[in-house]
């Protein structure tokens, strides 16, 4: 039902969504369609107000995210049955769309994302020119060198596509109530909420920020600092063309990527839209300052056509007929940014049950998925698939305005840039978080960000070619990284592992609580391990070493992408279970060194009194110590696999810590390694690694975790009776371990696995790559990847697509390297190791 009337119908409400946008209505359509009684959104003006009815509409089924393939394709399918389900037409048009490869570089690009379909059910196909001047006859082909096509792709109204979901929200039970201003958020103790409004208050079990260029504005009322920023985006339409009439089909939309526009059919003439350069693209900042002024709705910017004359010009080179068109009307409106263009979505770390779906660049064909990918997660209490992508807790308070305002700039301006693996991007950096080492080493390498931290992927000597060179072959930091690999493996290396996740659990519940979070045992005082957090469906949330440090105090230690993404969680079922524990994030105060290699212990021993054998000081123990007389706690770790201790610290310390380490290996040859090497290191010893080889879509049984997971311990964890049942029925799926035959390529993880079929004539994709690099030790590539059951025995052929390309892999026995610990113990027992 629909209220126009002051009052709000209701004063409790399951969910409260706030924003009427196409994601606002989406949600509340799904949320309803499931059965969940009381949902209410509230708009403030009208629906679609903000940037909904202003879009250009476009859908699409690419994108080169892997999971979020899954959303836009839902969104399709959904749009494709909406009108018959709800009575509303919604102006659905899919002539296709093709992208335009004009550059080499481009046609690998495409290769490289067509090895990242084959596995998906999408339809996508790299095309000839010839195909390409079929589809789209209006073309000049001079610089075409190939497309990428999705038939499936095309445009909706945006204000029809929200109003078939209102109709749909409405019948299924949602209540959206508008014109209802939301003037205040106060979260009570329970973790209700109550929403005051324009027209009353209404309590709500729990909220959800749908808000688009007013989701700042939301967030402040609870002080949250959503990093958001409105872009201008502006498009064109031209009268009628009459070569486009005269055509007897729909055109394919057509993105050019060089010329950074797309341009399709609009009636009998063309809709054009640009994504301006960085230095010439405008951001509405005055919002970000002052808010949105309280009028703003269904208001439009200046246009202004000097700012996108060079596009204009690439579109009249690339389609003729334009150069003849009248413009008959300029849109130019508010779109909202996120740093990196991708929005947030999910529940958000340090409040209790707020939501958001926010910071859409592409609403449109992100609505429809992301309503039902949210919907599912509210409901069940797990995510239906891994979207750490878009979890709003990628950002935290390094987050600034002026961060927000750079990437926001460089994302708009780089929406159509070679998309190359392993990317960087510069602008906004560094954050306000550098490790201590960061002044000491920012010359001496190559960093990449993590989650707002610098951190070295690889480090530069006299005669190599420095600097960030990305390539879809074998780069610059090639030779490097094998030099690094090396230190470690013969001498002893040094790496900055700060940017890690740090959290101290402690208090009364502290063991009962990790027994309940984790599936593996809790370590005793002066242990460490490897532990795993699972959802209720048996899906790997995280992976966390545990560290007991004194008897019921712990540190937990995550990857830097994965902090606020593990603390929500914690933090949620400590709540929910009513744990007496105190959780503090240390992540910002501690620096992490990581020293490795056979050397390793030799050089620390110098510094420190504490005997560092390996009888004394065994693998996975953890000892307070000081080193060169700074204090600090030592685990024997390393995701080398190497020997080697992670040091934890004071950040003020780090400088110290590494200098005196340094000092004291000259006579080893200490040197530095990065995070390139590590990754290498860690893949040949067979290590997993967290959003790769396991993610909220895997289980950790088919990832290969069963020693981590302790089905037998008494603690009812997390996940134990669905992962009991996952046993029961046996995998459909394993991860294996491959060797590749390549030339100048290696995989990077996501790419295509290859079968021939029966009748050695049918080849088919069978499975995917989850990560992959060269092994400078075995000197070929190395990467892991899932393939179902009857194809993962030890010997098994296969092949790996890279690059357009298939290259001959063969399923070894894992791991390639034998961890230092195994070597040793083997060693002990008079059996001669493999290295």
């Amino acid at each position: 039902q629909e209220t126009s009337s002051p009052s709000l119908g209701k004063d409790k409400a399951d969910t409260v969504i706030i924003g009427g946008g196409c994601v606002g209505v989406s949600l509340a359509y799904h949320l309803a369609k499931a059965g969940l009684k009381d949902v209410v959104l509230l708009e403030k003006s009208e629906l679609t107000a903000g940037s909904t009815w202003h879009a250009a509409g476009l859908t699409t089924y690419f994108h080169p995210g892997i999971n979020l393939k899954k959303i836009h394709a839902y969104s399709i399918k959904l749009y494709e049955k909406l009108e018959e389900e709800t009575g509303q037409p919604v102006g659905f048009h899919q002539p296709g769309s093709i992208r335009i490869a004009s550059t080499p570089t481009r046609v690998d690009e495409f290769k490289y994302q067509m090895t990242r379909a084959g596995w998906h059910p999408t339809e996508q196909y790299l095309i000839t020119p010839e195909k390409v001047q079929e589809l789209f006859p209006l073309l000049n082909m001079d610089k075409v060198l190939a497309g990428l096509y999705n038939p499936g792709d095309g445009h909706i109204d945006p204000y029809s596509l929200t109003m078939a979901l209102a109709a749909g929200a409405r019948k299924y039970g949602a209540q959206l109530n508008y014109p209802v201003q939301v003037t205040n958020l106060n979260s009570r103790s329970d973790g209700t909420w109550e929403v005051e409004t324009s027209n009353g208050t209404i309590r709500a079990k729990r909220i959800v920020n749908t808000a688009g260029f007013w989701a700042r504005d939301i967030g402040k009322m609870i002080d949250l600092q959503h990093p958001l920023i409105p872009v201008h985006h502006q498009y064109v339409v031209t009268s009628t063309i009459p070569e486009v009439k005269a055509l007897k089909r729909e055109l394919p939309v057509i993105r050019d990527l060089e010329g950074s526009y797309y341009l399709r059919q609009e009636r009998d003439g063309l809709l054009f839209g640009p994504y301006e350069s960085e230095e010439k693209m405008k951001l509405q900042d005055s919002w970000v300052t002052n808010g949105v002024p309280p009028g703003f709705g269904k208001e439009l910017f200046e246009s202004d056509l000097d700012r996108i004359m060079e596009h204009i010009e690439a579109a009249m080179e690339m389609v003729p007929v334009l150069r003849k068109a009248d413009i008959v009307n300029t849109i130019a409106g508010p779109i909202t940014y996120s740093p990196d263009i991708l929005p947030m979505v999910g529940p958000h770390q340090g409040v209790r049950n707020y939501w958001v779906a926010i910071g859409f660049g592409y609403g449109i064909i992100h609505a429809g998925g992301v309503g039902k990918y949210l919907s599912d997660w509210i409901l069940e209490g797990e995510p239906p698939f891994d979207l750490i992508e878009l979890d709003p807790n990628r950002y935290g308070k390094w987050t600034t305005t002026d961060y927000t305002a750079a990437k926001a700039r460089e994302s708009y301006g780089f929406n159509n840039i070679v998309g190359y693996p392993k990317e960087e991007r510069f602008a906004g950096r560094p954050t306000e978080r550098t490790s201590g080492l960061y002044h000491l080493l920012k010359s001496k390498c190559s960093m990449g960000f993590h989650a707002g931290w610098e951190q070295p992927h690889w480090f530069y000597k006299p005669g190599d070619e420095t600097g960030y060179k990305p390539s879809f072959q074998r780069t610059n930091w090639f030779d490097p990284v094998g030099r690094e690999y090396k230190q470690v493996m013969e001498k002893v290396g040094v790496i900055d592992l700060s940017p890690f996740g740090k959290f101290r659990v402690k208090g009364t519940d502290s063991v009962k609580l990790l027994d309940h979070l984790f599936a593996n045992v809790v370590p005793k005082v002066g242990s460490t391990n490897i532990s795993h957090m699972l959802t209720p469906r048996g899906k790997v949330y995280a992976e966390l070493t545990v560290s007991q440090l004194y008897p019921g105090e712990f540190m937990l230690v995550t990857g830097s992408g994965s902090e606020l993404h593990d603390l929500r969680w914690i933090e949620e079922k400590v709540v929910t279970g009513g744990y007496k524990v105190e959780i503090e994030n240390l992540t910002d105060e501690m620096g992490v060194l990581g020293v490795a290699g056979p050397y390793a212990r030799q050089v620390l021993q110098k510094l420190t009194n504490e005997d560092l054998s390996d009888s004394s000081f065994k693998f996975l123990q953890c000892k307070h110590l000081k080193l060169h007389n700074i204090a600090l706690t030592a685990i024997r770790i390393s995701y080398t696999g190497e020997l080697g201790w992670e040091l934890y610290h004071r950040k003020e310390d780090s400088l110290a810590l590494y200098n005196a380490i340094m000092e004291a290996g000259q006579k080893e040859g200490i040197d530095d390694f990065g995070t390139y090497a590590l990754n290498t290191l860690r893949l040949e010893k067979g290590f997993r690694a967290w959003g790769a080889e396991m993610n909220c879509d895997t289980n950790p049984l088919e990832a290969g975790l069963e020693y981590f997971v302790k089905l037998n311990k008494p603690a009812d964890f997390i996940g134990k009776q669905a992962l009991k049942q996952i046993k029961e029925k046996g995998l459909k799926r394993q991860l294996v371990y491959l060797t590749l035959e390549t030339d100048n390529v290696d995989p990077e993880g996501n790419e295509s696995v290859w079968h021939n079929g029966k009748a050695r004539t049918i080849d088919h994709v069978v499975g995917n790559t989850t990560s992959g690099s060269f092994s400078y030790g075995a000197q070929q590539s190395l990467a892991f990847a899932y393939v179902p059951m009857e194809l993962s025995k030890v010997g098994q052929k296969l092949e790996v697509e890279l690059l357009g390309k298939n290259y001959p892999a063969t399923i070894i026995q894992e791991p390639l390297v034998l961890t230092e610990p195994t070597r040793m113990r083997l060693q002990r027992k008079g059996e001669s190791p493999k290295i």
